[in-house]
C-alpha cells in the first residue's frame, strides 16, 4: 500500500512541479508577468487529477497482471534473465520464434551473427489508430504508444542466458511523466512463459525420443534371445528319431548323434545378456548341426570349411550363420536326390570381413529366392547390431546352388584382438 501511494505521489508531483516550473517561466517573462495564473493553475489541477486516475489504472493492472505491486512490478522497464540448457544457437531460434508470435509485433529485426532480437510491439487497442485520434493522443501524453523489446543470447558451455528487456519506445526520462499500464511487465512474463514452455517441449520430445530408442533396444534383444534361442522342432524330433533308431541297430553312430545334438543345444542356449557371440562359436554350433545332418543323410551330404584361424574371435550375432547354414539344407541339398556339398568361408578385406555359406544344390527357384522369414529376420537383425554398416547378399553358385554372403565392419575384430 506505501509503495503504491509513492508511486502515485510521485507521478503527481512530477507534473505538479512541471507546471510550477511553467508559472515561474511566465513571471520570468514582462509580457506574461501581470496575467492572472488561476488558468493555469486551474489546469495543473485537472492534469494531476487525470495522472492520478492513470496511475490508480496502472496499479491495477499490474495486480492483475503480476499479482503483487513492487518496485519491481510497477516499473516501465522490465528485465528478464533466462538460463537455457543448450548452445547458442538452439538458444537463439527459441528466442526468435517466441518473439515473433508476440501479438502486436511489428519492425523485428533477428541478426544470427550477433545473437541479438529487436522489435516493436504496439499497446493494445492502439494498433491501427491514426496519430492524431483522441486516444493516441492521450495515450502519447499519459502513456505509451508502443513498447520495443530487446533480446541477447550469451552463449557458454553448452549452455546459454537470454537476457530480455521490454521497455516503452521512449527515453528513460518518461518513465517520471508517464505509465505503460502494465504492457512491458505482460511482454516480458509472456516471453517468458514461451521460452519456458518450448525448453520443456523440447525435453519431452527428447525424453520421448529416449523412451522409445529404450523401447526399441528392449524389442531388439527381445527378438534376437528369441532368435537365438529358436531351434526349429523338425530338426529336433527327426534327429531324436534318428537316435532312437540308431541305439537299438547302430550303438556307436548313435552315441556319436547324441554327442553332436548336446554340442548344438548347448551353444543355442539363449544368453542372458544381448552380447555377440563369435565366428568360432557359431562356426562350432552350425558344424554340430552338419554332423548331425551327416548322420542322417550319409554320402549325401559333404562339408568344408575355409576359416582362418585369426578371424575365428570375430564378434558376430548370434544365429546368423547357422541360419544360413539351415537355408542351404532346407532349401538346396535335402530336396536334392543326389545331395551335396555346404562350403563354409570367412575372408578379411581392407575395411571387412566376408563370411559365404554356399552350396551345390537346386538353386533359385519359386520358392527360394532368398526372400523367405529367415532371410527377412536376418536382414533386420543386422540392421539392428550394425546399422548400414553390414549387407547380406545372396547369389546364385556357379554351376549350381546358392551363395550367401556376410559382409559386415572390421573395426569390431581389430577391437577384439587389441582387447
Amino acid at each position: 500500500m506505501i509503495k503504491s501511494f509513492f508511486f502515485v505521489a510521485r507521478l503527481a508531483a512530477a507534473w505538479f512541479g512541471l507546471f510550477v516550473l511553467l508559472a515561474m517561466f511566465a513571471q520570468a517573462i514582462p509580457a506574461l508577468a501581470h496575467e492572472d495564473t488561476g488558468p493555469l493553475f486551474l489546469v495543473a489541477l485537472i492534469v494531476v487529477a487525470i495522472v492520478i486516475t492513470h496511475a490508480f489504472s496502472h496499479l491495477r493492472r499490474v495486480r492483475l497482471i503480476a499479482g503483487e505491486v513492487n518496485a519491481s512490478t510497477l516499473s516501465n522497464r522490465q528485465r528478464r534473465q533466462i538460463e537455457m540448457p543448450f548452445d547458442a544457437d538452439e538458444a537463439f531460434d527459441l528466442l526468435d520464434s517466441a518473439v515473433r508470435e508476440l501479438p502486436r509485433t511489428f519492425e523485428l529485426e533477428s541478426a544470427r551473427d550477433s545473437l541479438q532480437v529487436r522489435a516493436k510491439v504496439h499497446r493494445p487497442g492502439l494498433q491501427g489508430r491514426h496519430a492524431l485520434s483522441p486516444a493516441t493522443v492521450y495515450h502519447w501524453w499519459l502513456g505509451t504508444t508502443r513498447n520495443q523489446i530487446l533480446a541477447t543470447v550469451t552463449p557458454g558451455e553448452g549452455t546459454s542466458r537470454i537476457t530480455l528487456i521490454c521497455e516503452p519506445d521512449t527515453g528513460a526520462w518518461s518513465d517520471w511523466f508517464r505509465v505503460d499500464e502494465g504492457t512491458n511487465l505482460e511482454n516480458a512474463e509472456a516471453l517468458v512463459r514461451a521460452i519456458t514452455r518450448r525448453v520443456a517441449e523440447r525435453r519431452r520430445h527428447e525424453r520421448a525420443a529416449v523412451t522409445r530408442t529404450v523401447v526399441e533396444k528392449e524389442l531388439a534383444v527381445a527378438k534376437l534371445s528369441l532368435l537365438h534361442a529358436q531351434v526349429e522342432p523338425h530338426f529336433l524330433y527327426n534327429t531324436l528319431a534318428s537316435a532312437q533308431y540308431l541305439t537299438r541297430n547302430d550303438p556307436p553312430r548313435a552315441d556319436e548323434m547324441l554327442g553332436h545334438l548336446i554340442d548344438f543345444l548347448r551353444r543355442s542356449l539363449p544368453r542372458t545378456e544381448d552380447s555377440l557371440s563369435t565366428l568360432g562359436d557359431e562356426l562350432d554350433r552350425s558344424r554340430a548341426y552338419l554332423e548331425i545332418l551327416k548322420l542322417r543323410m550319409g554320402d549325401r551330404l559333404s562339408l568344408q570349411l575355409d576359416v582362418p584361424e585369426e578371424l575365428r574371435a570375430l564378434p558376430l550375432p548370434p544365429m546368423m550363420l547357422q541360419t544360413l547354414v539351415e537355408n542351404a539344407i532346407k532349401h538346396g541339398l535335402e530336396p536334392k536326390p543326389g545331395g551335396g556339398t555346404v562350403w563354409i568361408l570367412a575372408r578379411r578385406g581392407e575395411h571387412s570381413i566376408a563370411i559365404t555359406v554356399a552350396d551345390d544344390g537346386l538353386g533359385f527357384n519359386a520358392q527360394t529366392a532368398g526372400t523367405g522369414i529367415g532371410l527377412r529376420n536376418l536382414r533386420e537383425r543386422l540392421h539392428l547390431v550394425y546399422g548400414g554398416g553390414a549387407v547380406l547378399s545372396i547369389v546364385a553358385n556357379f554351376p549350381n546352388g546358392v551363395a550367401a554372403t556376410l559382409t559386415i565392419p572390421s573395426l569390431q575384430q581389430e577391437e577384439a584382438e587389441h582387447a
